[in-house]
């Protein structure tokens, strides 16, 4: 079973859709309970880091999902799912992040002559081709939403690039942790193929 956690940040209903679809039995929780009895989480979200972060320690989400990954379960998380893995993010200045994974979380910059938000779809360079891009091959086209962008510190985690501007390290992996600053719910085929591949990693 997969745990998709709800700390108040939205975009939950279309990773359940998206993990229904491949056939996978999911539960939305964010007790801690019912998420360490899962064989993998996966922490989707949109919004705020600041807020989001708050209504992580508001619900108890932070130390279940802190708990989770010290056992080293496989945990995946999405869009801002993935920033706030990091310590901090320049959206919210005094907020402090998991900080999981060291690296910075800035604003995509202004003077690049591009929309921001960075919304829709671009394609990604792939420099890892196992865990969740596993038969994944070329350079896939996945869809984005987001203002902020991380820049890894240790470019050893990143298994994939983008650009939009600058370059955006768009996918992480570090032990049992995984993360995409891209959805792949709202991917296509190529996204449910990535959820498929981390569904297999849980071996659930």
């Amino acid at each position: 079973m997969i745990a998709v956690i709800d700390y108040g940040a939205g975009n939950i209903q279309s990773v359940v859709k998206a993990l229904k679809f491949i056939g996978c039995d999911c539960i939305v929780t964010n007790k801690k309970e019912e998420l360490l009895k899962a064989d993998g989480a996966i922490m989707p979200g949109v919004g705020s880091f600041g807020d989001s972060m708050d209504s992580m320690i508001k619900t108890g989400a932070k130390d279940a999902v802190l708990e989770f990954i010290e056992r080293e379960r496989p945990f995946l998380g999405i869009c801002l799912g993935l920033q706030l893995l990091f310590p901090e993010s320049e959206e919210s200045p005094n907020a402090k992040g998991l900080g999981l994974l060291d690296g910075t979380i800035t604003k995509i910059p202004a003077n690049t002559g591009l929309k921001i938000p960075h919304m829709g779809w671009n394609s990604l360079k792939i420099l890892k081709h196992d865990g969740i891009f596993k038969g994944i091959e070329g350079e896939p086209y996945v869809y984005f939403v987001h203002s902020y962008f991380l820049t890894a510190q240790d470019q050893s985690i990143v298994s994939a690039q983008t650009e939009y501007g600058v370059k955006i390290d768009a996918s992480v992996r570090k032990d049992n942790i995984f993360a995409t600053q891209f959805h792949p719910e709202k991917s296509g085929k190529v996204g449910l193929q990535i959820l498929q591949n981390f569904i297999d990693i849980t071996k659930c």
